[in-house]
């Protein structure tokens, strides 16, 4: 086998605790992170030396060279195998950029099992999570599979089992967020470096049906995106108001989900919420 196709699922984060800031300037962090039907799909072809990349999807063109993350995640496998050969990555890109949703960190992952699975290596997802930490805070989830309680800097990751199938609405603005400018101003909101711990809720990773995961939506972050970009808060209650019986930011934002009871009534919803320059997509959880 030399080539293989992968999905690179996007996620939400149905619980997102900021919990204290670290002396090396990152943050520890208290999630519950879900991978979704929707999808980056990868086509990965061994070649004889070499890393290509080719991504379809985007128009960034700093989405196409050695500074994205599934260019990155090849370099770093092979050098952690000490494999000799190359790689071509094509990449087809779903999930929008910058936009909550881990798109990259998940392309990364995806890479990262690829490959896994090319070179015959029969890696641990703990080992792959082990390489992945090192080149994004998200990418150690997405080497597991299945949604996660994850704690830590986004390295100590414990899948949950029994997770229920939830019918996302996903509504993305139109325009990206900064994680890292979200967390300085975090910072500067809460001065974490003082007050050592964030003393807010904390989850309760138990999750057998839909309403046990929308009573415990929660999501620090909003509290700095949301006055920055208002528009968040309006599509927050528009989902609300057609039938949405839980709706949050995902991550830094700006994207936001919207929790239903069923596909239909998630169809239902949909209508009227693709304006301006806004993207809607429905989605499910991905379960192991």
């Amino acid at each position: 086998m030399d080539t293989v196709e992968i999905k690179a699922p996007a996620k939400v984060n149905t619980y997102l605790q900021v919990v204290g800031r670290r002396p090396d300037g990152y943050h520890d962090l208290e999630m519950v992170m879900v991978p979704l039907t929707l999808a980056d799909h990868l086509t990965l072809t061994l070649l004889p030396s070499g890393i290509e990349l080719e991504v379809e999807g985007v128009s960034d063109p700093g989405m196409q060279g050695k500074g994205n993350l599934a260019y990155r995640a090849a370099k770093a496998l092979f050098q952690e195998a000490g494999a000799k050969g190359g790689v071509r990555i094509r990449l087809k890109k779903n999930i929008p950029v910058a936009a909550g949703l881990g798109g990259g960190s998940s392309d990364a992952a995806a890479v990262l099992r690829g490959l896994n699975r090319l070179l015959g290596l029969s890696w641990p997802p703990s080992r792959l999570a082990s390489i992945g930490g090192r080149l994004g805070a998200d990418v150690p989830f997405f080497c597991y599979g299945g949604p996660a309680h994850v704690r830590g800097t986004g390295d100590r990751v414990e899948p949950l089992g029994g997770f229920p199938d939830v019918h996302f609405l996903l509504v993305n603005p139109g325009f990206s967020v900064s994680t890292p400018w979200v967390y300085n101003q975090w910072d500067l909101q809460w001065d974490l470096r003082l007050t050592g711990q964030n003393q807010g809720a904390t989850v309760r990773p138990l999750f057998r049906v839909v309403s046990d995961v929308v009573a415990s939506l929660h999501n620090d972050l909003e509290t700095v995106t949301i006055p920055a970009y208002p528009e968040v808060a309006k599509i927050k209650n528009e989902l609300l108001d057609r039938g949405a019986i839980g709706a949050l930011m995902s991550g830094s934002g700006p994207t936001v989900f919207g929790v239903f009871d069923d596909r239909r009534a998630s169809d239902m919803a949909q209508a009227g919420l693709a304006k301006g320059k806004r993207r809607v997509y429905a989605a499910q959880s991905l379960l192991p």
